[in-house]
């Protein structure tokens, strides 16, 4: 099993590939459905990958019907806003697309970001 303060350090540690260790977790905590995998807080060091988890956690326990810690909401939004995809032609899907726990972040992906097959 996964947890979320070994998933961020991972993430942070191969900042180019973050998506990795990710949808690992994701997948994880699909699995187990285990509140203890995000009881302990990850250090709040990077915006991005810091409200992305954040925003993952909050999905992920909506979509279970789990509690969402309370230390996620103290995770700040992002300052300006992140297009995930990267792509520009993706812009303007992905602000009609993005679910609410990424947008209010200002986090913006495609409505199927944490779909797997």
């Amino acid at each position: 099993m996964k947890y979320i303060r070994e998933t961020r350090h991972n993430m942070e540690m191969d900042v180019k590939n973050w998506l990795i260790p990710f949808m690992d977790f994701v997948d994880d905590f699909r699995r187990y459905k285990d509140l203890s995998s995000i009881k302990k807080p990850f250090d709040f060091k990077d915006e991005r990958l810091d409200a992305i988890l954040a925003s993952a956690i909050e999905y992920l326990c909506d979509e279970l019907n789990l509690e969402v810690p309370d230390w996620v909401w103290d995770v700040p939004s992002c300052k300006n806003p992140w297009f995930v995809s990267g792509f520009e032609n993706l812009k303007a899907i992905t602000i009609v697309e993005s679910p609410v726990y990424f947008r209010r972040r200002k986090i913006f992906v495609l409505e199927n970001f944490l779909e797997r097959v």
